[in-house]
């Protein structure tokens, strides 16, 4: 476990922080879940491995989660501790699969100015799922809630990723501004190198910061109708990624570098004071 633990720690993640505070099985799950979801990401984001490649490592986890799921023996370290440590708090298979399928988006291309609807179901996938599962690992159990309070907390999550790395993501040619916010601010091009240096990108982002504000103020009505325990790693994760939307907010749209950046110490800071809050 301590090897799962390490990738996490590495990662920089902001999700450590909340992780690092939940009893010893739920913890164990958490780091299982998020470096499984970093391998995907990994197999994604690799210069090094050729773009058939990706497909069939991305077709394996696929019959992985086959071999976790019909109890046959997984075949990878990470399979074998998902079944370990994952199992136990019977997350379902088709959202796994969902994230598979999700961070999949950007093979054999790179996601460019994605319609909303497929922007969406990318957010859903990439931030909802793991908020689904996590939710589950928390110990909520109203599947009403774990899919209202996943998606909108996903989507202001993930909507903060993207306005945060919109110049490293043109850097590596993808664009995941949804293509209405990109024509409301009258850029009709989506190439990423050209609407990165557009005037007009911080209306684009403007307008993506509002869903965001939207999607974050969805998740502060559900939080509540979560109990106590299950509410604390939430309003951990939530608040250290208000953080750096504000960071940039308060900045203003206009600015796309540097990324904005919170140590380790205030990250920590942010999620126990989130964490104890009443």
């Amino acid at each position: 476990m301590n090897d799962i633990k390490k990738i996490v720690k590495r990662s920089g993640t902001s999700f450590f922080w909340s992780m690092r505070l939940l009893p010893k099985a739920k913890r164990n799950a958490m780091y299982t879940l998020y470096a499984f979801c970093r391998h995907i990401d990994d197999i994604i984001d690799s210069d090094n491995t050729v773009m058939s490649e990706k497909m069939e490592l991305i077709q394996a986890w696929r019959e992985e989660m086959d071999n976790i799921y019909d109890r046959k023996v997984p075949t990878t370290d990470i399979g074998r501790k998902i079944y370990k440590n994952c199992m136990r708090f019977k997350l379902p298979k088709e959202e796994f699969l969902r994230l598979i399928n999700s961070i999949s988006m950007d093979i054999p291309n790179p996601v460019q100015a994605p319609d909303m609807l497929q922007f969406k179901e990318y957010c859903r996938g990439v931030a909802g799922v793991p908020g689904n599962l996590s939710l589950r690992i928390f110990g909520c159990t109203d599947e009403k809630v774990i899919e209202e309070l996943s998606t909108a907390l996903g989507n202001a999550l993930q909507i903060t990723n993207i306005l945060r790395d919109v110049k490293e993501d043109a850097v590596a040619d993808r664009l995941y501004i949804p293509k209405e916010c990109l024509l409301k601010a009258n850029i009709n091009s989506t190439s990423p190198s050209e609407v990165i240096v557009n005037k007009n990108l911080t209306i684009a982002r403007q307008d993506l910061a509002q869903m965001a504000e939207e999607e974050f103020a969805k998740a502060d009505k559900l939080i509540p109708l979560l109990d106590k325990k299950s509410a604390r790693p939430v309003k951990a994760i939530r608040a250290i990624y208000r953080r750096y939307f504000d960071i940039m907010k308060n900045r203003g749209w206009e600015i796309i570098s540097p990324k904005p950046t919170i140590s380790r110490f205030d990250k920590l800071s942010l999620a126990v004071r989130a964490y104890f809050s009443k």
